[in-house]
């Protein structure tokens, strides 16, 4: 919703400046010139050189996001004072801040502001001697100091631009001490500029920075408080118009689009306006000679190499003194050194250490290859940052025949680099790996020799071969990155064997699906993937059937993924029928339609279908329908159904109530988490349980179970293992708890954690413990507001039932009192308990001896938890010297504790224990114990 922008009422900041006639002269010329400048940007028809089918076609997002672009980014907020734009290469970023200094010189771009608007190209703005930021606006006010003084004066009404950073060859100061705050002291460019862009000059001017998202890690540390855009250039629907308009002849237009939108990786790089253009340009020289255009371009990285192949003929070729392999090589050498150590500009230096003489530069100048940097004639750069990302990886393809090993051998270090899943960041190899595995393509390989007249070596293919295969840690994918970059890659390589022998031993894959190309490339790479044994899924792509919203069958608007999409999906969800080793699916944060929740039910509910664990973890409520319960009772491999953090609505809940009183429903283990229930749901939901023999295993977690009478209703007599965590039960649901369980004879495991059942509710469930032969083994009572006084009840109860074999009382406050109670039950030689998590009861050295004595005395014991307790020194001498003293031989292990974030089943199961070995987990501290003493 866009604010009023009309000019509004002026305050004391915001006067306009008063000007002699001659200055206004001179502001009035500026903006004359930025706008004959400008305005013909867009009316140029050739880009680059001489290709004359180029056109420039706007973003119209542009009209409703630029008067968006200085808005506060919170309700109540305030005004960015720095914005950033980011986005890929080519994707716009010089073009968008001229046309918003075009805007400003047109006086529509927040015209109520009384901003004055600069433009500087950082490399640029390099070349310059030492200068004061006065001199440098004076330069553009027609060499007026006192105009730009008076400017400068007013920071809180400049609008600075800046841009280039990729070219930027001086370093930015990071010395505080360094920077100047004087706008009229002559300094360096990089402290000048390091100094606006940390506030230290102007803090009031507002700064619009454009960059590479390659350069953001350089430029963050000196930001303050900068406002992040993302620039995507071509939605779906721009670039299908831009084919249009290019092609003009419908059925043309139709045969291109439709093979571009059937290679998604090629139809993603199409969002950058230039490739847009190239790839239509290849397409139509292919078309016109009746090529078949999935021979022709088996990849994306085909159409690159017919390309810039033919930038080639007729300008390098024939070179004196040269052979064309030879240039080909320093070209492609140049290209890799920079790709490998992030240089996007080079000066002559790395030229001539690349072999490339002063005819190879023009050469490539006047092919369109190479460009001059803004401001230096001697500084070189690639036209497209694409075009360098390609001729480094055709490094590596390249035959060198004269060399001892006639290719040039990336090490495992390097495959690993290009290959590696980028996690949070992203990889600037990313293209570069791509168009790798893309040559590499035996189709590729033969058109890069017929069309580059080049030799070509696959030795790096067996390379990738063994690196690739090797399993790999790596951080689970974001929505930035979607699938591992390993899948792209292979999606890109396309030879099945190649990909058979990568992902034959891959057993867990964790995907993000948010767009088409996510499903095309994770459905190619998963049927490879044989052994996998569990997938996890994030799905936020709506792949509803377009054809049921459009007829035509290439909209110009309308979902990503379109009919091919869907068929992408039905390819995707086939490996649960499949893969027979597959036996986990978890989708987290998700959100689906039902057309594609339909797919993936069908293929749950398929007789090869042997999947074990379902698993859906905030998900949309409209993911959870009848067709996906239906799983429960259709797949009869299914054991483990788990709910977090998703609305249950009242029909679904009936579905899972018809499942769970089925009796093909085979399911052992039910988790709901964080699933709020309405009485009726809970009492449908317990009454459908006692008719389920083969569920053991029950989990309810911040259910609010307390207000609908829940231990009443229990299912709990052919339970075994019952969590109730957080689910706001009391001291007076104890009595009710303990009759539902004096009818179980096989409940082993009970966890009531993060209830305030307080110490009346403790004993009465101590009492119980007492007077019967409960088969419970393992107890978690953490964080449930106990103190001292149960622990005479627990003591005693601990001292009768022997069958008790893991308790955890973490997080109450039972104290050094509590302890000593406790200790005189576990003094017993016939105490059953192995395992005692007591972390943060607050208890001190106090009680260490009495711990000390159970530790001389208390064979039984393998686990004992006292982090998160201030028993200081002391009480670890005392600790140590029973340790020390211990007659019965086994083994001592010292742990740290790590973090309280266990999840709900690990704590409900207990830590695993060896008979051998007794574990004490405490927070050591060197100055309070050094741990080799210990074990000594």
């Amino acid at each position: 919703i866009l604010p009023n922008l009309e000019p509004e009422a002026l305050n004391p900041r915001e006067t306009q400046m008063i000007l002699e006639e001659d200055e206004a002269d001179k502001l009035r010329e500026y903006r004359l010139h930025l706008m004959n400048e400008y305005s013909t940007l867009w009316n140029s028809t050739a880009w680059p050189g001489n290709h004359m089918d180029f056109f420039y076609q706007e973003l119209h997002r542009e009209e409703t996001f630029l008067p968006c672009l200085l808005l506060p980014r919170k309700p109540q907020g305030r005004q960015p004072k720095t914005v950033v734009l980011q986005g890929v290469a080519g994707v716009g970023k010089t073009s968008l801040a001229k046309k918003v200094m075009l805007e400003w010189a047109e006086n529509k771009f927040y015209a109520h502001k009384l901003w004055n608007a600069f433009y500087f190209h950082c490399q640029e703005m390099d070349q310059l001697d030492e200068q004061s930021f006065t001199e440098l606006i004076a330069r553009k006010l027609s060499g007026s100091r006192a105009l730009a003084s008076k400017i400068i004066s007013r920071a809180d009404q400049l609008l600075l631009f800046f841009d280039g950073f990729e070219e930027l060859t001086s370093t930015l100061i990071d010395r505080p001490e360094d920077l100047s705050e004087d706008w009229s002291q002559k300094v360096p460019w990089s402290v000048l500029l390091t100094s606006l862009l940390s506030k230290r000059m102007l803090p009031g001017a507002t700064l619009i920075i454009f960059l590479r998202f390659t350069s953001w890690k350089n430029l963050n540390p000196f930001l303050k408080c900068p406002s992040l855009i993302t620039l995507t250039g071509f939605s779906v629907p721009e670039r299908s118009r831009y084919f249009r308009t290019y092609f003009r002849n419908k059925s043309e237009a139709d045969e291109a689009l439709s093979f571009v939108m059937g290679n998604t990786i090629l139809f993603s790089m199409c969002q950058v306006p230039v490739i847009c253009w190239m790839v239509c340009s290849c397409l139509k020289r292919q078309m016109e000679r009746g090529a078949n255009l999935l021979h022709t371009f088996p990849n994306a990285t085909a159409v690159f190499v017919y390309f810039l192949s033919s930038l080639f003929p007729t300008r390098v070729r024939d070179l004196f003194n040269k052979t064309h392999q030879e240039q080909l090589k320093g070209l492609c050498s140049l290209a890799a050194e920079g790709m490998w150590e992030r240089r996007w500009v080079f000066n002559k230096r790395d030229l001539n250490l690349a072999r490339l003489d002063e005819t190879d530069i023009e050469t490539f100048l006047s092919a369109n290859i190479f460009r001059r940097v803004v401001g230096n004639k001697d500084l070189y750069a690639f036209a497209h940052l694409s075009f360098q990302e390609f001729f480094a990886a055709l490094l590596y393809v390249l035959c060198f025949p004269r060399r001892l090993r006639n290719f040039h051998v990336l090490d495992r270090f390097h495959v690993l680099r290009l290959i590696a899943h980028p996690g949070r960041k992203r990889n600037h190899l990313t293209q570069m790996a791509l168009f790798l595995f893309g040559l590499l393509n035996d189709t590729c390989a033969l058109a890069v020799e017929q069309v580059f007249g080049c030799k070509v070596s696959l030795g790096n293919k067996k390379k990738l071969l063994k690196v690739a295969a090797e399993p790999h840690e790596c951080d689970p994918p974001t929505p930035h990155h979607g699938v591992p970059q390993l899948f792209n890659c292979l999606h890109e390589i396309r030879e099945e064997v190649f990909v058979s022998q990568i992902l034959n031993n891959y057993r867990k894959a964790t995907l993000v699906i948010s767009r088409s190309k996510d499903v095309q490339v994770s459905a190619f790479c998963l049927k490879f993937c044989r052994r996998l044994q569990e997938l996890e899924l994030t799905i936020t792509l709506i792949i509803t059937k377009a054809s049921r919203l459009y007829p035509d069958p290439l909209p110009a608007s309308g979902p990503e993924g379109s009919d091919r999409c869907y068929l992408w999906w039905q390819d995707f969800c086939s490996v649960f029928r499949t893969h027979e080793s597959l036996e986990v699916l978890a989708v987290t944060n998700s959100t689906m339609d039902p057309d594609s929740v339909k797919v993936l039910s069908t293929a749950l509910k398929h007789p090869h279908c042997k999947l074990q664990k379902l698993i859906f973890r905030h998900v949309s409520p409209l993911v959870l329908n009848e067709d996906l319960i239906r799983v429960l009772v259709e797949n009869q491999y299914l054991r483990y159904l788990e709910i977090q953090d998703t609305e249950v609505r009242c029909q679904v809940m009936e579905f899972l109530c018809n499942a769970l009183k089925h009796p093909q429903c085979f399911l052992q283990c039910l988790r709901l988490e964080d699933c709020p229930f309405s009485p009726r749901n809970w009492a449908d939901l317990t009454r459908n349980l006692k008719n389920n023999v083969h569920l053991k295993t029950l989990m309810l977690k911040r259910s609010s179970l307390e207000r609908f009478e829940p231990c009443h209703h229990l299912p709990v007599a052919q339970l075994e293992k019952l969590s109730l965590e957080n689910c706001d039960l009391t001291s007076l649901s104890c009595k009710s708890l303990i009759s539902s369980l004096a009818s179980n004879k096989n409940l082993t495991h009970l966890s009531l954690a993060k209830n305030a059942l307080k110490d009346d509710g403790a004993k009465q469930l101590w009492n119980a413990l007492q007077r019967s032969q409960y088969p419970l083994q393992r107890l978690v009572l953490r964080n449930c507001a106990l103190t001292s006084e149960c622990c005479p009840d627990m003591a005693s109860a601990l001292d009768k039932n022997k069958n008790l074999r893991s308790l955890d009382l973490g997080f109450n406050s039972l104290k050094d009192d509590g302890l000593i109670l406790l200790c005189q039950a576990l003094m017993n030689p016939d105490s059953g308990l192995q395992i005692l998590e007591l972390d943060k009861c607050l208890f001190t050295s106090v009680c260490c001896r009495a711990m000390a004595s159970v530790l001389l005395n208390n064979q039984t014991l393998r686990y004992l938890d006292l982090s998160k307790n201030d028993i200081g020194f002391g009480g670890i001498l005392h600790l140590r010297e029973a340790v020390r003293k211990r007659k019965w031989g086994s083994e001592v292990s010292l742990e740290k504790k790590q973090s309280d974030g266990a999840d709900m089943m690990r704590r409900l199961e207990g830590p695993v224990v060896n008979n051998k070995i007794l574990k004490i987990v405490q927070d050591w501290k060197d100055e309070c114990c050094d741990k080799a003493e210990w074990t000594n």
